[in-house]
């Protein structure tokens, strides 16, 4: 995966101020540029006055402002351009990935990376608010990263969840951000099932034969993973465990960053990820990184 420029929002909050640091960096280390956006609802603004219309307009200027002056103050010379979206927060961040994409020809073209905060402000002004960040996670067509948890030293690791050969994307995200970060990269395939099922043989060899699977998915990634990215080390664990996200949130606690792929379900109701995602964006301790699959 061809990584490319950085799209960040910001509202203001201590959510977006994290958020905005944290995509500073990451454009930095790429060599690629980042692009701000404060998103001021052009459908409520309409019922507005012209002058509080005005000065929203002007507000969300100014936290651009900020948050640009905050972005070079982490990564100077860093090339940061900033834009007043028009339409609801998650349709500005989508449109303006979509829109600063790089285009090519005959060549994988990069690909953008969005990243939100966990939470923002309230009001009408939100922009950062959780179920923002979700729906962007659960709609992109590239990688979106939720920064959760407080800034801390970095721990070296990027954890990433495995459960099949449609985690490659992902893993081979991981892969670039520690080569980037001179992390180590671990891979975690979880897997459960109810504890009596042992005296269920037919079921018990449904579940082994489920297990052997996805523990010789992650083992055939694990060789792929070394050839592509033989500077940094690579582990990899399979481990049964009573809940899966429970097990990546817990990695959340040393990790610099946790990896999962988009699990989307054809029909869901409220909900545009899988159970184990969605847990691991409320939950993490550190930035979570969700992946398209396949």
């Amino acid at each position: 995966m061809s990584e490319g420029p950085v799209v960040v929002g910001t509202d203001g909050s201590a959510g977006a101020a994290r958020a905005v640091l944290w995509a500073a960096q990451e454009a930095a280390l790429r060599h690629q540029p980042l692009h701000i956006v404060c998103a001021v609802d052009l459908d409520l603004s309409e019922r507005l006055s012209a002058d509080t219309a005005r000065r929203v307009r002007e507000a969300a200027r100014s936290l651009l402002g900020e948050a640009a002056a905050a972005a070079s103050d982490r990564a100077p010379g860093l090339a940061v351009s900033t834009e007043v979206g028009r339409e609801p927060a998650a349709d500005s961040l989508l449109r303006a990935a979509a829109a600063t994409a790089p285009q090519a020809e005959g060549v994988e073209a990069p690909a953008v990376t969005i990243v939100v905060g966990s939470r923002g402000l309230g009001g009408f002004s939100t922009l950062l608010l959780g179920s923002v960040g979700l729906t962007v996670a659960g709609q992109a067509g590239c990688p979106v990263v939720v920064v959760r948890g407080t800034e801390r030293p970095p721990s070296g690791v990027v954890v990433v969840g495995v459960r099949d050969e449609e985690d490659l994307e992902a893993v081979r995200f991981a892969g670039e951000t520690a080569r980037r970060r001179k992390a180590s990269l671990r891979l975690l395939s979880t897997w459960t099932y109810l504890q009596y099922v042992g005296s269920m043989a037919p079921m018990a060899d449904v579940v082994r034969v489920a297990v052997e699977a996805e523990a010789a998915a992650s083992t055939r990634m694990l060789g792929s993973v070394r050839e592509e990215f033989p500077d940094i080390k690579v582990t990899e664990e399979v481990v049964r465990v009573p809940s899966p996200a429970g097990e990546l949130v817990a990695a959340s606690l040393h990790a610099e960053l946790v990896v999962v792929g988009a699990r989307r379900p054809a029909h869901h109701v409220g909900r545009a990820l899988g159970r184990v995602t969605h847990a691991v964006l409320q939950h993490a301790h550190c930035p979570v990184a969700v992946v398209p699959r396949g």
